[in-house]
């Protein structure tokens, strides 16, 4: 009896957290937007009787399917644009089919070597089977943060070049020959792109597309602006340059502080696994229930859920943005 309110009870919190971690935010950032939609519909309702819907209405037609193939395609097309923003030479396609094989080879292999049960077969099989995507996804990410780390000193050269009188051309050709990888490789890019005879700004766009950061975003667009209006946007360069840095200080000492709070939140995911493989290396048949009874089985695969949900309700609370 008292393990069942033990496992009840730990259920309800699991789910509790889980809904109150991934449902309520979203839930408030909903209701606030169509809080606003509301009086806004309700103004433009005010001002004129033959307003449109402001709320697009989707419903599934007879040949829905090809919505989903174009859907499917267009996955594949946004994976090799993050293969691209990784600076790696692998196909989309490959990719998928490289995954896909070798998830369903694990699959295999584990039936083979006796695994009765089918969630930890999947679980296995899909874990192993995203070791390609995540290796691209971390490139990716240690590129772009190597970037962002780059950038304040670009903008800050860049802008030098333009007080020196220079024109943008100039500045973008400086940034190129005189930063470091990858700020040096993008730029170089750029500027074969301007010297094969594409225009500036669609240049600039493709810069900003390849490299999807914020701050280099505001780069690209400071510059469109001074291209079309004239103005002056050495100023603005220079603050750009500023709340950059400031805010990569800023984001290394929340990582300083929370330390800490981090590396409890990994001991704590990783400590259950580690206790049963000593369970399983020390004494086997104290663990062996959990995979060969019915019921050992059903509370074994209730604790691989747990954990699962635990680690991404972690991971959930841990990543702020700054």
């Amino acid at each position: 009896m008292f393990l069942l309110a033990a496992f009840l009870i730990f259920s309800v919190a699991l789910v509790g957290a889980g809904y109150y971690v991934w449902s309520v935010p979203e839930h408030e950032a909903s209701n606030m937007l169509g809080a606003r939609l509301r009086e806004l519909r309700a103004h433009m309702r005010g001002r004129s009787k033959g307003a449109s819907e402001l709320l697009r209405r989707e419903q599934r037609g007879t040949f829905a399917f090809l919505g989903d193939l174009v859907t499917w395609v267009a996955m594949l097309r946004r994976l090799q644009e993050i293969i691209q923003q990784a600076d790696l030479k692998y196909r989309a396609a490959d990719v998928v089919g490289f995954s896909l094989a070798l998830g369903g080879a694990s699959f295999v292999v584990l039936g083979i070597a006796g695994s009765s049960l089918l969630l930890v077969r999947l679980l296995v099989a899909a874990t192993i089977g995203s070791v390609p995507l995540v290796y691209i996804f971390r490139v990716r990410s240690r590129r772009l943060r190597k970037f962002e780390e780059q950038l304040p000193d670009a903008i800050d050269l860049f802008t030098r070049t333009m007080r020196a009188g220079h024109n943008i051309h100039s500045g973008l050709e400086t940034v190129a020959n005189e930063t470091n990888d990858p700020v040096k490789m993008e730029f170089k890019k750029l500027m074969e792109e301007l010297a094969l005879g594409s225009q500036v700004e669609p240049a600039l766009h493709g810069l900003g597309k390849r490299v999807p950061l914020i701050d280099l975003k505001f780069f690209v667009t400071s510059l469109i602006l001074q291209r079309q209006t004239g103005a002056n946007m050495v100023s603005v360069l220079e603050g750009l340059s500023a709340l950059v840095r400031e805010r990569l200080t800023m984001a290394a000492k929340l990582k300083a502080h929370t330390a800490q709070q981090r590396f409890s939140a990994g001991l704590l995911c990783v400590l259950p696994i580690v206790v049963g493989l000593g369970c399983y290396i020390f004494n086997p048949d104290y663990i062996r229930p959990l995979w060969t009874d019915p019921t050992g089985s059903k509370f074994f695969t209730y604790a691989i859920i747990s954990e699962i949900v635990g680690i991404l309700i972690i991971r959930r609370i841990a990543n702020i943005r700054v």
